[in-house]
């Protein structure tokens, strides 16, 4: 059985939360996304693909013996036509102009996890001494890093390392990175924002991790956590115990 915790915070130094997550714990899909753009519109594109996304969902039931070459086209299926949504929406109003989001999905079918991610949103898998980032930070600081332009130090003081490359309602097209790996008992996946892994290191949300059996005070210690080293954006964590 799955434990699971989550919360989301505007954090210290923000008017408004243009995080947002969604939970269906009956499927097993957890979501999160950071909207960004001007006005309110972030807020806007957020809330809008994580309800676009349960919907989609809701309506077309995954089931559990669904092949993994077919649950990858259902998910980036869903992203399509989500993106195709968020990108008219955008279009249709002068006032949301550029808006867009961040995603990160989990989806949990038996002793598999299957994941999709557009931005810089991440999925940490933390298994027993170790931890590891899954998703790829769809960032122009990434780029340059991975072509050894930069270090990794330089990276994380980089003035431009929250400029994302790829985002939900940016383009008319979508190219969301998808990966499954295998989960046992005791996985922990750490689903978040920006302005948790912004804060703290991978150190150290491994350390808060260990031994924990409640999610929700782990999410919870998380987001204080965050905003006692300056809560500078908003952060959204949800914690999947395998």
């Amino acid at each position: 059985m799955l434990r699971v915790g989550f919360k989301t915070d505007r954090g210290r130094q923000r008017s408004n939360n243009e995080d947002a997550f969604f939970i269906l714990p009956e499927q097993r899909v957890y979501i999160i996304a950071d909207g960004v753009g001007g006005h309110n519109s972030g807020e806007i594109a957020s809330r809008f693909v994580v309800q676009q996304i349960a919907e989609y969902v809701a309506k077309n039931r995954i089931s559990e013996t669904t092949e993994d070459e077919n649950l990858k086209y259902y998910f980036l299926e869903c992203l399509r036509q989500t993106n195709q949504q968020l990108f008219a929406m955008a279009k249709e109003s002068h006032r949301n102009a550029g808006m867009a989001t961040t995603l990160a999905l989990v989806y949990i079918n038996n002793t598999k996890a299957y994941i999709v991610n557009v931005g810089d949103s991440r999925v940490y898998l933390i298994r027993d001494k170790l931890i590891r980032q899954i998703t790829e930070d769809h960032t122009y600081v990434n780029q340059l890093l991975k072509s050894g332009a930069i270090t990794k130090e330089e990276a994380d003081h980089h003035p431009k390392r929250n400029m994302i490359t790829r985002a939900i309602g940016a383009d008319a097209d979508l190219l969301p990175d998808f990966y499954q790996f295998k989960v046992y008992e005791g996985d922990l996946i750490l689903m978040c924002t920006d302005g948790l892994y912004g804060e703290l290191t991978e150190e150290e949300l491994h350390t808060m991790a260990q031994g924990r059996r409640s999610m929700h005070r782990l999410a919870n210690d998380y987001v204080k956590a965050a905003n006692e080293r300056g809560g500078k954006d908003n952060v959204t964590v949800v914690c999947i115990m395998i």
